[in-house]
C-alpha cells in the first residue's frame, strides 16, 4: 500500500515510518530528512505554504496518510497565532482535501489541549472547550479533518516522547539528562496528564490506519494518567538516578499560552478496538529505557 506521514522529523511521525516496512512509504517533512536511513522517499514540503503538502500526496497517489504534522510550539503558537492557524487548521486541509480527491484514508493526530482541562480525564464524548492558539488550531484542524476527508479518523495523544536516537528532547529526556549531570528537576505538581510513549502510539496510530475501519475521534495516547512531578519520579526510579525533582505550580511560572490542568485521556475505546494496546506506565517506561539502552555511547 502507499502510506504517507506527514509530520515525518517528528517523534510519532518518525516512529511510524520506521514500523512502515513492506508498504510503499513517502515521508514529508519541513527541512532535511533526520530519520535513519530506510526503505521510504523523503519530501520536504511546508504544511503552512498551503500547496506542498496536498501536491506531493497526489502525485504520490496517497492510499492511506498519517497525519502527524502540526505546529506544537504551544507558546510559540501564541505568539504567533497566523503560524498556528496556517499549519493546524490550513495544513489539514490541504491534507484532508487531498484524501478526499485520492479516496484516500486519513488518520489525523491531535492533542489533549482542545480540552481546557477543568475535570479530566476526558473520554471522546466530552465536549471540547480550547483555551489559546495552539490548543484552538488544533480543535478546528480536527474539525476539517472530519469534514473534508470522508474516510477519516481522529488520533489524540498527549505528552508523546521517544528514547530512539535523534528524536527531539521532551521533558522525559530532559528529566534523565538533568538528573544524570546531577541538576535539579522542575515538574509541575499540579497539571494531570497522560503521556505517550511514541513508539506506541505510532503502533495504534498505523493500526487505526491499515487495519481498521474506524471513523471519528479516538483518544490514543497511553493508560496512565498522572502529574509531571510523578511522571519524572518513575523516570528516575526506572533509570536508576537520584537527583532533586522540584514540584513548581504552573502559576508561578511565567507561561505565555495556558495549559490544561486537570486534563489526561480517557483510552477505554482503543484498548477495545485495538491489537496495540494503551501502556501503563511503568510498561511505556521500560520500553524507553530499553530505546534509550540502545543509543550509539
Amino acid at each position: 500500500m502507499r502510506v504517507a506521514v506527514t509530520g515525518a522529523n517528528g517523534l510519532l511521525g518518525g516512529e511510524a515510518v520506521a514500523r512502515l516496512a513492506g508498504h510503499e512509504v513517502l515521508a514529508l517533512g519541513r527541512g532535511p530528512c533526520r530519520l535513519a536511513p530506510g526503505a521510504f522517499t523523503w519530501r520536504d514540503a511546508d504544511l503552512g505554504d498551503g500547496r506542498s503538502v496536498a501536491a506531493a500526496l497526489r502525485e504520490f497517489g496517497a492510499q492511506a496518510v498519517l497525519h502527524a504534522g502540526a505546529a506544537t510550539d504551544v507558546d510559540g503558537c501564541e505568539r504567533d497565532p497566523d503560524l498556528a492557524w496556517r499549519v493546524n487548521v490550513g495544513g489539514t486541509e490541504q491534507v484532508a482535501r487531498a484524501c478526499r480527491a485520492l479516496g484516500a484514508r486519513l488518520v489525523a493526530v491531535s492533542t489533549d489541549y482542545v480540552f481546557d482541562g477543568e475535570r479530566g480525564p476526558y473520554s471522546e464524548d466530552d465536549v471540547p472547550n480550547p483555551r489559546g492558539a495552539y490548543a484552538r488550531s488544533k480543535r478546528c484542524g480536527e474539525e476539517a479533518a472530519l469534514l473534508l476527508a470522508p474516510d477519516c479518523a481522529v488520533a489524540r495523544v498527549a505528552v508523546v516522547y521517544s528514547g530512539r536516537p535523534g528524536a527531539k528532547s521532551t521533558f522525559a529526556t530532559q528529566v534523565v539528562e538533568k538528573l544524570s549531570r546531577g541538576e535539579r528537576v522542575n515538574a509541575f505538581s499540579d497539571q494531570l496528564v497522560s503521556t505517550t510513549l511514541a513508539a506506541s502510539g505510532a503502533a495504534r496510530c498505523l493500526e487505526l490506519l491499515l487495519e481498521t475501519s474506524y471513523r471519528g475521534v479516538i483518544h490514543a495516547s497511553d493508560a496512565t494518567v498522572l502529574d509531571r512531578v510523578e511522571f519524572a519520579g518513575r523516570i528516575a526510579r526506572r533509570f536508576g538516578l537520584e537527583g532533586e525533582i522540584v514540584p513548581v505550580r504552573t502559576a508561578d511560572v511565567k507561561l505565555l499560552a495556558p495549559r490544561p490542568l486537570r486534563a489526561g485521556l480517557k483510552v477505554d475505546r482503543a484498548a477495545a478496538l485495538l491489537r496495540h494496546r494503551p501502556l501503563a506506565i511503568d510498561e511505556a517506561l521500560d520500553r524507553f529505557h530499553a530505546e534509550w539502552a540502545a543509543r550509539p555511547a
